[in-house]
């Protein structure tokens, strides 16, 4: 992948635009780390890029090495290497999960994968998500814990090696154990391939784990910051409030003070017992 662009992106859905002008390089080979309260968009903007048809497009572009990609369909985007981590992986009766990871390989290959070579690279990525091979013969999510679900949707990211991993609050409802297990995949894969991440997380810990190389914030539907690990550090003490006094930029609330909303260290400390 060289880069992903997004130009003046506007996202509706049922009727109430969400995505209000997005402008978004993500370049080769970075983690590029979204912030935002909840409700500003991320997502959204996630999902728009691998064409859930529940959020329209009414204007603006996406391109992917100069190819225009809302022309393409959700599995010509993903055959170009666009991979989406879910929030909330959705279960999938009467369809085995390792019959469906197949699949998704053969997809991408111009000839199927040799059974033998599928089940030593799942045995390899199993282990690394310390994730029970039984699992891959249960039907897809289908009575995973919320755990489980996550990490199953790393082992996906390393079967496929995409070019571009959003990862959308995949780091949620993970223990720490867990959580560190996601990160070092994650790791393994900025330091072994030129895969491209695009990170949403409300929490500090997963980022000082994984180390992203660039930060964006969104809020109110636009990207209105753009910059260093620095602008990590000083949501996590301060919250988004200081956005509206040093740019000038009126935070949409609903009824929490956002001086009290950080990006959950406090959280993750409790969890360590610290």
């Amino acid at each position: 992948m060289n880069e992903l662009v997004i130009k003046n992106l506007h996202v509706s859905v049922e009727d109430k635009e969400i995505l209000k002008g997005v402008n978004l390089t993500i370049n080769p080979n970075e983690t590029l780390a979204l912030l935002g309260p909840n409700g500003h968009g991320k997502s959204t903007l996630l999902a728009a890029i691998m064409g859930n048809p529940k959020y329209k497009v009414t204007e603006g572009s996406i391109t992917l090495d100069g190819e225009n990609v809302l022309s393409m369909s959700v599995d010509e985007r993903s055959r170009r290497g666009i991979f989406l981590g879910m929030q909330y992986p959705s279960e999938v009766p009467g369809v085995v999960n390792s019959d469906f990871l197949k699949s998704a390989i053969n997809a991408r290959r111009e000839k199927p994968i040799k059974i033998y070579e599928f089940y030593r690279m799942m045995e390899s990525a199993s282990k690394k998500m310390n994730i029970s091979l039984d699992m891959a013969q249960r039907f897809l999510n289908e009575g995973f814990s919320g755990g489980e679900k996550k990490r199953n949707e790393i082992l996906q990211m390393l079967l496929l090696k995409p070019d571009l991993a959003m990862l959308d609050e995949i780091d949620s409802g993970l223990d720490v154990d867990a959580l560190v297990c996601v990160s070092e995949a994650i790791k393994e894969m900025q330091e072994t391939t030129n895969m491209s991440f695009l990170v949403i997380s409300h929490y500090a810990r997963l980022y000082s784990l994984i180390k992203p190389t660039r930060v964006a914030v969104m809020i109110n539907g636009r990207v209105v910051l753009e910059g260093g690990v620095e602008i990590i550090d000083k949501i996590d003490s301060q919250g988004y409030e200081w956005i509206k006094y040093e740019l000038g930029i009126e935070v949409a609330k609903e009824d929490k003070n956002m001086n009290q909303v950080s990006i959950g260290t406090c959280a993750t400390r409790d969890a360590l017992g610290k």
